[in-house]
């Protein structure tokens, strides 16, 4: 439901009936009900759109890098300040829980790793043996055990006090808060640069001007009113 053209619509239709039937009180308060609701209507549809000849329409497009500029300082300055960034570790490793390095671990690629041991082996005195067994192929079916052992070794390792206890030094060390603050801060670049004008226009549209519409039913409603004052007082 449009509430902005029903209300215009039923303005009119108090208007007309007004002039058509001579009732200078029906006439008054569709002609200033129409008049509220209308110029209501048209500061709305300004600050989307530019209409020619009325200077300050299309204010949001037209403060595009302004609007952008003020999430940044939004995101930056209100949420993902140093501190709470600092509260959001020590919350995530607070309650003996510590800081779960497993699935980091288990993306790592050991494969090269293997792939240096094999080299390694091949250089040293075992070469020429290796050699008489297959070469650098007879260590293969070795690859994957190793690999997991190692990523079962890696994932012991970093659940130890000492490690939790050097993991948490750093990240809490200015220096680390102050490269997350920097990344994060070049995240949001880098998806407000993905905006354009017509996506922030949208946007704003999508949030604020469904309830925008009250603005025209209430001035509607209260130029109605002053009609129907204005009539009285001319009455007399």
């Amino acid at each position: 439901m449009n509430k902005s053209l029903i209300t215009n619509l039923l303005s009119l239709a108090l208007l007309a009936i007004g002039y058509f039937t001579q009732q200078t009180l029906v006439l008054y308060a569709g002609l200033f009900a129409f008049s509220g609701a209308i110029t209501n209507w048209l500061a709305i549809h300004m600050l989307f759109e530019k209409v020619p000849g009325l200077y300050g329409s299309g204010v949001i497009p037209a403060r595009f890098e302004q609007f952008k500029s003020a999430i940044k300082h939004l995101m930056m300055d209100e949420f993902f300040t140093g501190q709470n960034i600092e509260n959001f570790i020590s919350n995530g490793m607070s309650q003996g829980k510590g800081l779960d390095l497993q699935p980091v671990i288990e993306k790592i690629d050991l494969a090269p790793s293997f792939d240096s041991l094999t080299e390694v082996i091949l250089n040293s005195s075992f070469g020429g043996m290796l050699a008489m067994m297959g070469g650098a192929e007879a260590l293969q079916p070795l690859k994957q055990p190793f690999i997991d052992k190692m990523q079962q070794s890696m994932v012991e390792i970093s659940h130890s006090e000492q490690v939790q206890q050097a993991v948490q030094d750093q990240l809490h060390s200015q220096s680390t808060l102050n490269d997350i603050s920097t990344k994060i801060e070049s995240i949001i670049d880098q998806r407000l640069d993905e905006l354009t004008p017509k996506m922030v226009k949208e946007m704003v549209q999508t949030m604020i001007k469904q309830h925008l519409g009250w603005l025209v039913v209430w001035g509607g409603i209260f130029g109605g009113l002053i009609g129907i004052i204005s009539a009285l007082i001319t009455a007399l």
